[in-house]
């Protein structure tokens, strides 16, 4: 192989996008052992990204002696800080047909029949809400002849609950579905893409201790690790050494790159914002595949209040404030009807002309086009990047809302420290579900020690 192929195969991303008008060519196929009748069949694996969504493993296994076959799905990215719940409106046939990506970890419950089907008891796929009633109806199926013989009394009251469950694909009334995993990695399409959607209610929350443990997360003291261990971001400073200065130093760690997973380096530091606080931020820039990415977590714990910042776009000078916008904090654009919450776009510190040119390139990257329904999104994702466009060259004036329930987030005022006419700063109480968001109502603060 050339040194110039060397380069190219090392710079192409090992996850591929999608696309419906190219055939697939990344498929790596394996023979192995079928579980059914101990045969040799065929496990084809594909390393592939889901449009609003992440990288994942997708796999599929299929036996030419005697039919049995089956498919699953393995994030391929890290677990997430936090833990996700969705809650899932069924009330039409759309509903039905919306994609779920599930882990190995999703727990999916229905309360409208008092059923879950417990988190680890199935394998991780990519399926559709009435894949996973029809999936649940299959497990139930299973050994119905067996429990007819042995027990008919259970098998009857089984048979009962089927059909509970095929009833719920009629649609005669709606339902709820809801999806909880600890890992953060199971997804919901959403039909109404970019804007909300009103039947589909996602959560974030903190997991506890054994949940941690059940994915393998362990603290450095539950693992017991080593005295001077010569890997500790900061190693223990001895007696005669000089304070550490944070504010002055870059920390440097090794990472991989969230594109190519190649190897590569996270800069980090702590700086100052003027009129605002103390931030860390941390920028990644990957040698092979190009990617440079930054995002930004606040020094100061959550404020006692949320914080809702108002501020006119219409200038290149408006182009140019400093942004800051946290983990936490919504983006909102209300003449464009478009709200990206607050994982969408992740923590960074840039400018409102770059915050902008991010929602655009995330819009422009994750247009589906794969039927009639994906297309009716494809064409409004279109419509909406190209009013972006307009905005971008001063054509049409808009007001960029970003609101943080955390209270870490800032857009720079152009005239401090007098008032700037052009920015309009609210602060608030938040509400229950955002404390709980924040994981703050089950947090003790009285009498700690």
């Amino acid at each position: 192989m050339t040194m110039n192929g060397e380069v190219d195969q090392v710079k192409r991303s090992v996850f591929t996008d999608l696309n419906p008008d190219e055939a697939v060519e990344d498929i790596t196929q394996i023979e192995s052992l079928c579980v059914n009748c101990g045969e040799n069949g065929i496990t084809k694996m594909l390393l592939t990204k889901i449009p609003f969504y992440k990288e994942v493993v997708i796999m599929s296994f299929d036996c030419s002696e005697c039919g049995y076959n089956n498919n699953e799905i393995q994030s391929a990215g890290r677990v997430e800080e936090k833990g996700v719940r969705i809650t899932l409106s069924v009330e039409n046939a759309e509903d039905l047909n919306r994609q779920v990506v599930k882990s190995d970890y999703t727990a999916t419950k229905l309360p409208i029949l008092d059923f879950e089907i417990p988190s680890q008891s199935q394998k991780g796929e990519v399926t559709t809400v009435e894949g996973i009633i029809d999936r649940a109806v299959r497990g139930l199926t299973q050994d119905q002849e067996i429990r007819k013989s042995s027990d008919p009394e259970t098998a009857e009251k089984i048979k009962e609950f089927i059909e509970k469950l095929q009833a719920l694909k009629t649609l005669t009334r709606p339902f709820v579905m809801i999806l909880e995993d600890i890992s953060g990695n199971t997804w919901v399409e959403n039909l109404k893409a970019p804007k909300p959607d009103p039947n589909c209610h996602t959560v974030h929350f903190n997991r506890s201790k054994s949940e941690d443990h059940a994915l393998g997360l362990y603290t450095r003291e539950e693992i017991g690790e080593p005295e001077g261990n010569e890997e500790s971001l900061l190693p223990p400073l001895g007696e005669s050494a000089e304070p550490l200065d944070l504010e002055a130093e870059v920390l440097t760690f090794p990472t991989n790159c969230p594109t190519c997973a190649s190897p590569t380096t996270t800069n980090m530091k702590l700086t100052k914002i003027p009129y605002f606080k103390e931030v860390v931020i941390m920028a990644t820039n990957c040698d092979s595949c190009g990617h440079r990415t930054n995002e930004i977590k606040s020094g100061a714990g959550v404020e006692p209040r949320g914080v809702k910042i108002e501020v006119t776009v219409s200038s290149r000078e408006d182009f140019s404030r400093d942004l800051l916008k946290s983990e936490t904090c919504s983006v909102l654009i209300p003449e464009l009807e478009l709200e990206a919450g607050p994982f969408v776009v992740g923590g960074k510190f840039t400018t409102v002309e770059g915050l902008l040119t991010d929602l655009k390139t995330g819009l422009e990257r994750n247009v589906l086009t794969r039927d009639t329904l994906q297309a009716e999104v494809s064409e409004a994702l279109t419509r909406l990047a190209k009013r972006l466009d307009k905005v971008l060259a001063t054509e049409e004036a808009v007001t960029l809302v970003l609101d943080d329930p955390a209270g870490n987030s800032y857009i720079q005022s152009l005239t401090a420290p007098d008032p700037d006419p052009r920015l309009k700063i609210t602060h608030y109480e938040r509400n229950y579900d955002q404390n709980e968001d924040l994981g703050l109502n089950d947090m003790k603060t009285k009498d700690y020690e």
